[in-house]
């Protein structure tokens, strides 16, 4: 019954089946004398474990997003020939972290600029954005992704295609693509806003 509850909390037969050991383990320390039910005890014991496991994992799962530094990520990515590494979880993680938080133009000012090194001249060209307009989206681009991941959702459509076109920009140093896939996601966005 306690296997069965930890279970429906923790979705993990093997956590489950710890969290009740657990509980067993500090039942046999305590006073016995002390607890009226012992059902009711071992239950809540069990209800209480898990949600502490929960909140483990949470605040785990929290600290490896804040700990993605994007700028550090790029500068790994230009320096090292992706064909020979995989490094696809922790570019995904950073692609859902990106989409998650930034606008598209947002997005695309930010990995250019810190991605590819574009200058405010290039962006403006690339883009047909003014500079100081880059800058502003750089500067908020910036703020958004030093914010909190806690209250973030990763539920985002499909970015394959941004993936791919953005590694191959880092493995031959060519953006072309990458930058029509900026392009491209912009003008979606755009067309679902109206």
């Amino acid at each position: 019954m306690l296997q069965t509850i930890a279970y429906n909390f923790v979705r993990c037969k093997h956590d489950a089946e710890d969290i009740v050991q657990e509980t067993f383990a500090k039942w046999l320390t305590i006073d016995h004398q002390k607890i009226e039910n012992t059902k009711a005890y071992l239950i809540k014991a069990v209800t209480n474990n898990c949600l502490t496991h929960l909140q483990s994992l949470r605040k785990k799962k929290e600290q490896y997003f804040d700990s993605i530094n994007m700028g550090q990520l790029f500068a790994k990515f230009k320096e090292t020939n992706l064909a020979h590494l995989d490094l696809d979880v922790n570019l995904q993680a950073a692609f859902k972290l990106l989409h998650t938080k930034l606008e598209p133009l947002e997005r695309a000012v930010y990995v250019l600029k810190e991605g590819f090194d574009f200058d405010y001249e290039e962006l403006q060209q690339t883009l047909n954005k003014k500079k100081e307009h880059c800058r502003q989206l750089l500067s908020r681009a910036r703020k958004k992704m030093n914010e909190e991941t806690r209250k973030l959702h990763f539920d985002m459509p499909d970015a394959s295609h941004m993936l791919k076109s953005f590694r191959q920009a880092c493995d031959f140093g060519q953006a072309a693509d990458y930058i029509q896939a900026v392009k491209n996601d912009i003008q979606t966005a755009l067309k679902k806003k109206f």
